[in-house]
């Protein structure tokens, strides 16, 4: 085996024996985890889309101040002869 396959696979041996001791010490056990997959899945997924869209409703707030003044920047620079 390669240097670094053997080095990979000891960090993640490595890895796995600390995130399972964390597993345990919150008490979660692997086959109710893996149960519980498509339920923590869906919470991910609901957790993502909600974060999107309360981040779009302040990004397009920003956009309606920012765009207008960069465009204003970008005209005067090219009405100068400046390259973008």
């Amino acid at each position: 085996m390669p240097p670094r396959v053997k080095e990979t696979v000891i960090k993640i041996v490595v890895f796995s024996l600390i995130v399972g001791l964390l597993l345990s010490f919150f008490d979660i056990d692997p086959t109710e985890l893996l149960a519980s997959f498509g339920e923590t899945a869906e919470k991910i997924f609901g957790v993502v889309a909600d974060i999107i869209e309360w981040a779009v409703q302040y990004i397009l707030l920003g956009a309606v101040v920012v765009v207008p003044i960069w465009l204003i920047f970008f005209l005067i620079g090219k009405a100068r002869g400046k390259k973008s």
